[in-house]
């Protein structure tokens, strides 16, 4: 028998101690070292942080210091710390040039040549460079509003049009997830940040088009979205997040995708913290227009805590398996669970 997959894991907030959870619960694989640098997690065992038993693994201290968790030679690092390419650039420089596979949770990451064409091209060169493969993924983007719909055209002669709609919370997520949605912001603060095009939104409706758009051969040649605050008429409480009564708890996004000036790729997703205290129930929808038409409805919606983690987790054997270079969720097998041992996966 092979030994362990060996991870690291850098973020160790709301999804990297997710993951890392997870990770302990499944066969032939296991942590090497946790790089975060909240001073209320560094020194501190993962175990106590997680309140998980350790039972016979060796302890994982929480360092500040990246380059000694890439010492450790893990097969893959778990980039668990942002939302934008080029924010994440120089962490997956880093990784990359120490010889290690990547997988990041950052939204842009998925389809990283949507916005950062230059950065993209720049982190396949590194990659293959070094003999590694980078993957960004997730729930969204990286599988319910691009990759599931990609699947889902498999079945079809002919497709003429592509609706995702995700409805879904944002109570899982942590602070950067807060504060990307604008929850919590007055009306008027809300409005004054998009205006200036500091509030985020959802990320990654750029990156979901740009992905099922390669995939079907459609080139797009323009995309928009737009963005309204969706105001809570009670106050709201999440982990990570408060939304007081006459405030912001979270975003309504829309967005489209142009192909040849026709409107090919529809996008609709609003999420917010606690949905359900004013009656909004949560789903997953696809709607393919074409032959035959395909209509996907899933109630509640896939949780996007626990779907990101089970992604990333998902994926570790395929992005080892891969070809150096940069990849997206198109590029590699269809990611599923895997209750077996994980070494069991990987390519000889």
């Amino acid at each position: 028998m092979r030994d362990n997959i060996r991870v690291a894991i850098w973020g160790f907030g709301a999804m990297g101690g997710g993951i890392a959870k997870v990770l302990l619960g499944k066969q032939g694989i296991e942590i090497t070292g946790v790089c975060d640098i909240a001073p209320q997690r560094v020194g501190q065992s993962i175990y106590a942080l997680l309140n998980c038993e350790r039972g016979q693994r060796s302890d994982v201290l929480v360092t500040d210091d990246i380059d000694k968790v890439l010492s450790a030679r893990p097969d893959v690092c778990i980039l668990a710390t942002d939302s934008f390419t080029a924010k994440a650039f120089p962490k997956i420089k880093k990784i990359v040039e120490a010889g290690v596979n990547v997988i990041s949770t950052a939204e842009e990451m998925s389809y990283p040549k949507a916005q950062s064409p230059e950065l993209a091209e720049q982190i396949n060169s590194l990659a293959k460079q070094h003999g590694v493969t980078v993957l960004g993924t997730g729930i969204n983007p990286g599988l319910m509003m691009d990759l599931l719909a990609i699947c889902l055209s498999g079945c079809m002669t002919d497709v003429q049009k592509v609706i995702c709609k995700r409805v879904n919370s944002l109570s899982p997520f942590g602070p950067a997830v807060m504060e990307e949605q604008g929850v919590g912001l007055k009306k008027e603060e809300f409005a004054k940040r998009t205006a200036e095009g500091t509030l985020a939104g959802h990320v990654g409706f750029a990156e979901s088009i740009g992905m099922i758009g390669e995939a079907l051969g459609w080139k797009i040649d323009k995309f928009e979205q737009q963005m309204q605050p969706i105001i809570t008429n009670v106050d709201r409480r999440s982990p990570y997040g408060f939304a007081a009564k006459g405030d912001v708890a979270g975003v309504n996004m829309t967005g489209q995708g142009y192909v040849a000036g026709e409107l090919k790729i529809e996008m609709i997703h609003p999420q917010q913290i606690e949905p359900e205290l004013e009656g909004t129930h949560t789903g997953d929808y696809i709607t393919l227009v074409g032959t035959p038409p395909v209509n996907m409805v899933n109630q509640p919606e896939v949780d996007g805590g626990i779907g990101t983690i089970a992604m990333c987790v998902n994926m570790i054997p395929h992005v080892i398996n891969a070809r150096p270079g940069l990849k997206t969720m198109i590029d590699l097998p269809v990611p599923h669970a895997i209750m077996g041992d994980f070494r069991d996966m990987l390519e000889d």
